[in-house]
């Protein structure tokens, strides 16, 4: 599309000035430099393109060009001055206005972002917000978070990686790709799944090794904090249950908030089964822990005991002071789910570092 056309207005006493300096040799005034920086602000505002306020001022100076410098030549070098003085004044007050433009629309994304994912304002007028930033909220998203060894921010190298990559991927996507409290977030349409998993994997590649969350998809703009939230409480559960998969999907790990509703009773079991392993010498840490490897290597004792950096006998030993202890045989199917229940619950409550 062809540049909309400049008014003249933007020059404001440009050519008189010119005709002053040729005629005097002097030097642009506070007054007129502050003019010039003014009318540079409003271009600014107007939405003009700097080159081409530029170019407008190249022209004007080769149509006014004053003949006094015709006759004398030295007055050149004080009108070429006196329009480097002009220009630079007028770019300085562009740019000037530019960055106050930015910081704005910087405050407004980040306090949009802060409503999003926190669910304070107004839905509607959430809602309303949304499409400014690319987001359609009346449709299905889904929240992905990332964390990394450090805090970020998004200014920070590897946001800008990561986001660079989505880009480039996915160019007209409707996606929001942007940091809180430390973490990478990325919020796509929930009819996209595609979009976060590339991002889990550029995340994880670019925070060297860093875990993502991937909460569900949900509608409207409640949808979002809540697919947030679930993405973090899978962060939190990963660190709980010391769960190594780099991508977790909120979808995969609804059986845990199930177990811990009813955390009393969730306790209650803890204490029965496993709280007698307090007796043991050296306390309950040490089969706790066994107990946890033999289940996730699938109750395989060679399996367990490479995980343990254990004997296959001293893993049996261990296995059977478990059932002398608790009168549960962990290798008897039908002592094994209460068992393995108890020890997620183990996990969930931070026992036995925390008291019951």
């Amino acid at each position: 599309m062809p540049e909309p056309q400049i008014p003249d207005e933007y020059l404001g006493e440009y050519a008189h000035i010119l005709e002053e300096v040729a005629a005097t040799g002097r030097r642009l005034t506070r007054d007129e430099l502050d003019a010039r920086r003014a009318l540079g602000r409003e271009a600014a505002d107007a939405g003009f393109q700097l080159r081409a306020l530029i170019g407008l001022h190249l022209a004007a100076t080769r149509t006014a060009w004053p003949r006094a410098t015709a006759a004398h030549p030295e007055s050149t070098d004080c009108v070429l001055a006196a329009v480097e003085q002009a220009v630079d004044a007028f770019a300085e007050g562009f740019e000037r206005a530019q960055r106050l433009t930015v910081r704005r629309e910087e405050a407004a994304r980040r306090e949009f972002i802060d409503d999003l994912l926190y669910g304070r304002s107004d839905l509607g007028r959430l809602a309303e917000r949304a499409t400014r930033f690319g987001l359609r909220l009346s449709r299905a998203h889904a929240v992905a978070v990332a964390t990394g060894p450090e805090a970020y921010t998004e200014t920070d190298a590897v946001p800008r990686m990561v986001e660079a990559a989505l880009l480039a991927r996915f160019d007209g996507r409707k996606i929001l790709l942007t940091t809180k409290d430390g973490r990478l977030v990325c919020i796509a349409p929930g009819a996209q799944p595609d979009v976060l998993r590339y991002f889990a994997k550029q995340a994880h590649a670019a925070t060297d090794g860093g875990m993502v969350a991937v909460g569900r998809p949900h509608r409207g703009p409640g949808g979002v904090v809540q697919s947030y939230d679930e993405a973090l409480d899978a962060l939190d559960l990963a660190d709980r249950m010391d769960l190594e998969d780099p991508v977790l999907y909120a979808a995969d790990l609804l059986v845990y908030p199930v177990l811990t509703r009813d955390r009393q009773a969730m306790a209650d079991l803890v204490r029965s089964e496993l709280g007698p392993l307090q007796k043991a010498r050296g306390g309950a840490e040490p089969l706790l822990k066994t107990l946890a490897a033999y289940f996730d290597a699938g109750c395989v004792a060679a399996e367990t005991a490479r995980r343990l950096a254990l004997s296959v006998r001293a893993l049996t030993y261990r296995l059977e002071r478990i059932h002398q202890l608790t009168g549960s045989d962990p290798s008897d199917p039908m002592h094994r789910y209460t068992l393995q229940t108890a020890v997620i619950g183990a996990r969930l409550l931070d026992w036995p570092a925390k008291e019951l």
